[in-house]
C-alpha cells in the first residue's frame, strides 16, 4: 500500500471506499454460504502454519486481507449463518441487526452512564419497555416502575449479576458470615452458567442444589422435589436465596412449571429467576406466551436476543422486578465518574446493572431489528422454524429404524437411531457415530445431548436461512449413514 492511499484512523472518504468493499465480500459470502463444509473441517493448529509469525511493519492492502481470509480464514470457521447448521441453538444475524452493529461499530461510544451517550441508556430502556410489553412482562419490569430491563452481553453475564445481587440482599438481612450457609436451587437441566455464576460468588459448592429431573416431567424440575429440598435444607439450618427456573432447556427445551415453582420461591423469600435464553423468542408468539405463566412471580426474567430474534450477538435481555437490588450489589462511585445528573438521581446509569463499566450502544441493533421487521415480522420468523422443526420430527416418527425421544416444544427436535433388538447394545455408541458420520459430511452440523443415559441427537432448527429442502437434504444424510451403520453392525 502505498503512503498516498494508506488508511487513515477514520477518514470519511477511506470509510466509504473501504466499506463498500467490505460489504461487497460479506453479501457476497452470504450468496455462497451454501458451498462451505458447515463444520469447519481444518485441524487443531491449522492457522498457525499459514500466518507469519509476526505482525507486519508496513500496512497492506485491504484486497490482499479479504483474500486471506477467502483462501485461510473461512477454511476454519464453522458456519453458523449456514441453512444447513443444526446445533447447539440459533445464533440469528439478520440484515437489520448488521445495520445496527455496523452503526454502532461506527458511532462507537461507551455507554456506561447516561452523560456519556444519554440516547444510549434513553433507547435502551425505550426497546426494553417496548418488549416487556410484546412479552405481555408484569408492570414492574418496565421502567416505568420499580424495575426495568438491561441489555447485557450473554445470559451467563445475566444470571451471574442477579446472582450477585440476590446473595447482597439475603447477607444485608443474615449478616455477611451466613455466606457458607446459602443454597442455591435449579435442575439438572439447567444451563452450567448458572454454576459458574455460583463460583463467581464465592457459595459452598456443595449447597448449589442440582435437583434430580427425569422422563416423567419430560426433564422440567418437580415442585415437589424442590420443596422437600428447600424443607430439608431449613431444618439443617441452612438458607435457601436463589431459585432458577429454565423456559427452553438447553438439552431438550423442557420448561419449568413457573407458577408451581414461583409460589414455593415467593413463600420462602428465595429469589425467583426465569431463564429464557432460547425460548423467550417464541413467547412474542400469543399461542407460546402460555410457557412463561408465571412470570409475575418472577424476581428476574432472561431472554436472548442474538438466539432467536434475528438479533445479531450478543445481545441478552434482562429485567429485573426492583432495580435497586442490582444497583445495590454492583454499583461504584469513583469521584472521576460523578456528574450531576447521576448525583441527582434523575438517570439510570447502566454502569450499575453488569459487571464491566463499559458497554456497547447494543441497543441500537434491536431497536432498527424491531423497526424493519416488527413484531409481526420476528413472529412469522419463529414460525417458521417452528413449522420446520414439525416437519422433521414428522420424517422422524414416520421411519421405524429411530425414535423421538422428548416432546417437541419449539424448534429442536431431540431423536435417537434405535439399535438392532438382537444387537445387545443400548445404541449410545451407535448414536456416537451416527452424529460422527453425518458431521464429518460437511453438508449438515448438528450437536448431541444425554439424557437418563442415553446418548440423543438434537437437530435445532433456527439458522435465518434455512428453508424446507435443507431439512429434507439432512434427514436424507441421517437416514443413508443410519443405513450403512445398521447395515455394517
Amino acid at each position: 500500500m502505498s503512503r498516498e492511499s494508506q488508511l487513515r484512523p477514520m477518514d470519511a472518504e477511506q470509510l466509504r471506499e473501504q466499506a463498500h468493499k467490505m460489504v461487497d465480500f460479506i453479501a457476497d459470502y452470504y450468496k455462497t454460504i451454501e458451498n462451505f463444509p458447515v463444520l469447519s473441517q481444518v485441524e487443531p493448529g491449522y492457522l498457525v502454519k499459514l500466518l507469519p509469525d509476526s505482525a507486519p511493519n508496513h500496512p497492506e492492502s485491504l484486497q490482499d486481507i479479504l483474500i486471506d481470509v477467502q483462501e485461510k480464514i473461512l477454511p476454519g470457521v464453522t458456519h453458523w449463518q449456514s441453512p444447513n447448521y443444526f446445533a447447539y441453538f440459533p445464533s440469528n444475524s439478520s440484515i437489520a441487526g448488521f445495520l445496527g452493529e455496523m452503526l454502532s461499530a461506527g458511532l462507537n461510544i461507551v455507554g456506561f452512564s447516561w452523560i456519556t451517550s444519554p440516547a444510549a441508556t434513553e433507547l435502551e430502556m425505550i426497546v426494553l419497555d417496548w418488549l416487556a410489553k410484546a412479552f405481555q412482562l408484569p408492570d414492574h419490569f418496565c421502567s416505568t416502575g420499580q424495575g426495568g430491563g438491561v441489555i447485557q452481553g450473554t445470559a451467563s453475564e445475566a444470571v451471574l449479576v442477579v446472582l450477585l445481587a440476590a446473595r447482597h440482599k439475603i447477607l444485608r438481612k443474615v449478616g455477611k458470615s451466613a455466606l457458607p450457609k446459602l443454597v442455591m436451587y435449579a435442575s439438572d437441566q439447567t444451563h452450567s452458567s448458572l454454576l459458574k455464576a455460583c463460583q463467581i460468588g464465592g457459595l459452598n459448592p456443595e449447597l448449589c442444589r442440582s435437583l434430580r429431573t427425569d422422563p416423567s416431567t419430560n426433564y422440567a424440575l418437580s415442585p415437589d422435589v424442590l420443596y422437600e429440598a428447600i424443607s430439608n435444607d431449613i431444618a439443617s439450618g441452612l438458607i435457601p436465596f436463589f431459585l432458577c427456573a429454565t423456559v427452553g432447556t438447553t438439552s431438550s427445551t423442557a420448561v419449568d412449571p413457573l407458577p408451581a415453582l414461583g409460589k414455593i420461591a415467593k413463600s420462602h423469600g428465595i429469589w425467583f429467576h426465569v431463564d429464557a435464553a432460547y425460548a423467550g423468542s417464541a413467547c412474542v408468539c400469543p399461542e407460546y406466551r402460555h410457557h412463561i405463566n408465571g412470570v409475575e412471580e418472577a424476581d428476574s426474567f432472561n431472554m436472548n436476543a442474538h438466539k432467536w430474534f434475528l438479533t445479531n450477538f450478543d445481545c441478552s435481555l434482562l429485567w429485573v422486578q426492583d432495580r435497586n437490588a442490582l444497583i445495590e450489589s454492583l454499583s461504584t462511585n469513583p469521584e472521576f465518574l460523578k456528574n450531576k445528573a447521576s448525583q441527582a438521581k434523575l438517570v439510570i446509569d447502566y454502569k450499575d446493572w453488569q459487571v464491566p463499566l463499559g458497554r456497547r450502544f447494543r441497543s441500537l441493533k434491536l431497536w432498527m431489528v424491531l423497526r424493519l421487521y416488527g413484531l409481526e415480522g420476528l413472529r412469522s420468523h419463529i414460525r417458521s422454524h417452528i413449522d420446520l422443526a414439525a416437519h422433521f420430527e414428522k420424517l422422524v416418527r414416520q421411519d421405524p429404524r429411530f425414535e423421538v425421544v422428548t416432546p417437541r416444544t419449539f424448534s429442536l427436535v431431540c431423536f435417537r437411531l434405535l439399535p438392532r433388538p438382537d444387537s445387545g447394545h443400548d445404541g449410545n455408541q451407535l448414536n456416537r457415530d451416527l452424529l460422527d458420520s453425518v458431521n464429518s459430511t460437511g453438508n449438515i452440523f448438528m450437536t448431541h445431548t444425554v439424557l437418563s443415559g442415553k446418548y440423543i441427537l438434537r437437530f435445532a432448527v433456527g439458522a435465518p436461512l434455512t428453508e424446507v429442502r435443507h431439512v429434507d437434504a439432512a434427514w436424507q444424510i441421517l437416514q443413508d449413514k443410519a443405513s450403512s451403520l445398521l447395515g455394517n453392525s
